[in-house]
């Protein structure tokens, strides 16, 4: 029997069969790992959080930019595909129908599921908090009414906001202050 060795795929493999594929996969330091689907509350959760930061940034320098989006993470030669980012990179004021990757995003959320949480906790969080663009890294609970906020504070690293249902939700990277309704509307938790 022979076994065929092991190799790791660069970042343009990956983006070529990646634009091929009819399935999404992230990228880790030359891994690919295939993406699941997400459950009809991730989908609600992440349409809300969409059409709240894409109404409120319409009009300025910034754009929003939905889970189809792939954000670029040089330092750990990494490509994921975070449920909502912004960005106020110039670059992306208008885009074409070849444009798929953001690499300086102000502002990333990722609504938290049992199959993914360990990761965006601690895989993502790192690799995110290297980006020197972000201010703001966001987790939303799908099993509670609840938000957590990573803040940028300058050089001295990074203040965690802990909010439950009744708590304004301040977002100071894009300055909108929301609340939890408009995030976990139709949802099925009570906000």
């Amino acid at each position: 029997m022979k076994i065929a060795p092991y190799t790791q795929t660069s970042e343009q493999e990956y983006l070529r069969l990646e634009a091929l594929s009819p399935f999404k996969s992230e990228f880790i330091a030359g891994n690919v790992y295939a993406m699941t689907g997400a459950s009809l509350r991730h989908n609600v959760l992440v349409g809300n959080i969409f059409s709240v930061l894409r109404a409120h940034v319409r009009g300025s320098p910034c754009r929003t930019f939905m889970s189809d989006a792939k954000l670029r993470i040089a330092k750990f030669s990494s490509f994921y595909y975070p449920d909502v980012m912004v960005t106020c990179d110039a670059r992306h004021q208008s885009v074409s129908s070849d444009d798929s990757v953001i690499d300086t995003p102000r502002l990333i959320v990722e609504v938290l599921s049992a199959s993914t949480e360990a990761t965006d906790r601690r895989e993502k969080l790192q690799a995110y908090r290297s980006l020197p663009s972000l201010l703001e890294y966001v987790l939303v609970s799908q099993l509670a009414p609840a938000i957590e906020i990573y803040r940028r504070q300058g050089d001295i690293g990074w203040q965690i906001i802990s909010l439950v249902a009744g708590d304004p939700v301040e977002l100071s990277s894009v300055d909108l202050i929301t609340d939890f309704a408009s995030i976990y509307d139709e949802s099925g938790l009570a906000s």
